[in-house]
């Protein structure tokens, strides 16, 4: 996606901040931060971490173009600023490490899932654009796991397609929303561009307003056939669900027709009427996909009741984690160098909002059947037996260590890595979690930090 231009785009104290380093010669002292969701979500046992290609390409591409310099001169508050400044600006890029959990890796509250370790100025500048897009892709690829994860809840795989573009939070988010979806688990998306740029499959059917537009419902579905014969799903619950089911065992195509969507009423009890009917004129290959407003509660219901629908199009719920729409995350230093080489520790004491200093690690160990048995939140230096570290390194000195994975990469890994979760940890109807660990020595830190 198109990168430039986004410097500008952040909370104005983080330049003012940067501006305030500068003059007091601490712009380049290095510094450690560490991105995490200090609390967890309502009902939900476990995080998917997913935005970093984003935030990778933000900051490779980071730098203030003229027209940011003179805008953020004619601020107010930069009046009494140094002009030196602004020139720093001028050749401003990130030359610091990014340590991260890999995209679709499983996480929990309180573990760091970004470590930026930059000088000061460079690692502050970042903080508003690294919350803001691990916000929106973390939220919404976690909540396409738990509804495909409710869409499968009888062991039967169904698929979920992403049709929220409309109902997100803007353009910009639907398309990140439909990414994030696709590494949760959805098996392709209603979104155009999401299609064009991430090559996400692309799915879509008619709008209701296609079946007003014709004198008759069976004119539709003739019109809409003759034009895609290969990729006939039709709409039906327009004027009467089961009228329109009928309706279509009396069209002469009726054997090429792919599926039917039904995005009203009770789907429970339309659903199995709809399948009926159509088996009963002998096409079981005409599948039934439901929509309206679905969430993994509704959808878990459906497949409860043995509702015979085989695609969930699921839309607002899930782009806007419309049941908790935002994590609580956190972008704090942790550890800041001095000009002598000096290390010193830092931390939050203030009651709720504490945090543990220094940078650290997640150790993950495993049980002899792959599952998570623990998580350790240790010291960086440490390695304790028989864990496997989860941050691993992004960038070095400014530039990419490795080459980030492919999007089907990192949708293969998700599904591979959430079958490592406890069972209870799968129950969509309340919280079970699994809280990192101190190990003894950071713990012993960060009671001596008080």
């Amino acid at each position: 996606m198109n990168c430039q231009g986004n410097a500008l785009k952040t909370d104005l104290y983080e330049l003012t901040m940067a501006a305030g380093y500068f003059q007091n010669n601490m712009a380049d002292i290095k510094a450690v931060f560490e991105l995490s969701c200090h609390t967890m979500p309502p009902n939900r046992s476990y995080l998917v971490s997913c935005g970093l290609e984003q935030i990778v390409e933000y900051i490779l591409n980071l730098k203030f173009s003229e027209e940011d310099i003179n805008f953020i001169k004619s601020i107010p508050a930069f009046k009494a600023v140094d002009p030196s400044f602004f020139e720093y600006l001028k050749s401003f890029k990130f030359t610091g490490d990014l340590w991260a959990m890999p995209e679709g890796e499983i996480f929990f509250a309180g573990e760091p899932v970004i470590q930026v370790v930059a000088p000061l100025i460079e690692a502050q500048i970042l903080e508003t654009y690294l919350l803001s897009v691990l916000n929106v892709e973390t939220l919404v690829a976690t909540k396409a796991a738990r509804v495909v994860q409710a869409a499968c809840l009888d062991g039967k795989e169904r698929s979920v397609i992403d049709f929220g573009s409309r109902r997100a939070h803007g353009p910009q988010a639907g398309i990140l929303a439909a990414r994030a979806a696709y590494i949760g688990g959805c098996l392709g998306t209603s979104n155009v561009y999401a299609g064009k740029h991430f090559g996400i499959p692309l799915y879509g059917t008619v709008a209701h307003s296609w079946i007003e537009a014709f004198d008759s419902e069976h004119a539709a579905f003739k019109a809409y056939f003759d034009v895609f014969p290969q990729n006939s799903i039709l709409l039906i619950d327009t004027y009467d669900t089961l009228k329109a089911a009928q309706e279509i065992s009396r069209l002469k195509f009726k054997k090429d027709i792919k599926g039917v969507r039904i995005d009203s009423g009770n789907l429970k009890i339309l659903s199995k009427k709809v399948r009926q009917l159509l088996n009963k004129e002998g096409l079981h290959q005409v599948k039934i996909i439901a929509s309206g407003n679905l969430n993994e509660y509704k959808i878990a219901e459906l497949v409860k009741a043995k509702a015979p629908i085989d695609i969930f199009g699921v839309g607002t719920d899930m782009v806007t984690s419309r049941d908790y729409p935002a994590l609580d995350l956190t972008y704090k230093l942790v550890e800041i160098e001095d000009g002598k080489g000096n290390i010193q520790f830092k931390a939050k004491r203030s009651q709720g909002k504490k945090t543990i200093p220094a940078r650290k690690q997640i150790f993950r160990k495993f049980t002899k059947k792959c599952k998570i048995e623990r998580d350790s939140l240790g010291l960086f230096s440490e390695a304790p037996d028989d864990t496997i570290p989860l941050l691993k390194p992004v960038l070095e000195a400014g530039k990419l260590a490795q080459g980030l994975p492919a999007l089907e990469e990192i949708r293969k890994s998700f599904k591979e890595k959430v079958l490592t979760l406890p069972e209870a940890c799968l129950n969509t109807e309340r919280s079970h979690y699994l809280k990192p660990v101190l190990t003894p020595r950071l713990r012993q830190l960060s009671n001596s930090q008080g």
